[in-house]
């Protein structure tokens, strides 16, 4: 396990290295143009080099069991340092923000909209105890934390919420570098559009805040503290929004939706 972890560390600094070489990309399709963070292509290394044609000599002692365990379980520690970068972008402009306090919390009501929504289709496609981590929110660190926490990453749950949380690194950062520019080209407001980027993901928020700073440059500063704060309160409301009422909703749905399930009375 020794030998094999030293293998991970290697890897993991030559896949960051890489990426942050690469760097902050920028493909303009039409009047927009898509942002594309070092993360996104460190995922993209990552899972092409574990695809089965690599793993061979060193990236099979790199994907071994163990590593893969490791990373599952540890992956939560990673996502801390975030939080406290939210909090430095917020700090400049916390008494505008406090002023329109009550907008930022209205906006947690959305996050149920995975369970009424998602959670019934995830089911009509055939998934079951994956759906719970899938539907839970968007599959970010809140709900990353919770399933890791009560069913952890090698559950089905757990295999639900990471590889939400995968995709939604790979095409909700694409998604929203579009998205964004194209609410502020109907007519909607720069400050609403920069509370909306704040959804639960570092990685969407700092894609959909991009596109809107290139579109409104001499804004920048209001967008990233905007987006920082409605992050933040996200992540911190969206904490209890989900222990209390996303929680207990899937449960009933799923209840009632998978009735032949003899594992539904432990669902979420």
């Amino acid at each position: 396990m020794k030998k094999n972890f030293i293998y991970l560390i290697i890897f993991a600094l030559v896949v960051i290295t890489a990426a942050e070489m690469i760097g902050f990309q920028s493909v303009k399709l039409g009047t927009f143009s898509i942002g594309l963070l070092p993360l996104v292509f460190a995922i993209i290394i990552t899972m092409v080099l574990g695809l089965n044609l690599f793993r061979k000599g060193f990236w099979k002692k790199v994907y071994s069991k163990e590593n893969v365990e490791f990373a599952g379980k540890y992956l939560i520690f990673l996502m801390l340092p975030l939080m406290a970068r939210y909090g430095a972008d917020v700090a400049p402009k916390i008494g505008e923000i406090l002023q329109i306090g009550w907008v930022f919390i209205t906006q947690e009501i959305g996050n149920l909209g995975t369970v009424l929504l998602g959670l019934p289709v995830a089911l009509l496609l055939g998934l079951r105890r994956e759906a719970i981590g899938a539907t839970l929110g968007i599959g970010r660190e809140g709900e990353l934390a919770y399933i890791s926490e009560k069913y952890t990453l090698n559950s089905d749950e757990g295999r639900g919420v990471l590889s939400l949380y995968i995709i939604g690194t790979l095409f909700g950062t694409i998604f929203f570098s579009i998205f964004a520019p194209i609410m502020l080209q109907l007519g909607f407001s720069i400050e609403a559009l920069a509370m909306a980027s704040g959804m639960g993901s570092g990685s969407m928020m700092s894609a959909s805040s991009a596109s809107l700073v290139a579109q409104v440059p001499e804004m920048e500063k209001t967008i990233l503290a905007y987006a920082s704060a409605s992050q933040l309160l996200t992540s911190f409301l969206g904490t209890f929004t989900m222990v209390f009422l996303a929680v207990p909703l899937q449960q009933l749905i799923y209840r009632l939706l998978v009735r032949g399930d003899k594992n539904a009375k432990r669902a979420a």
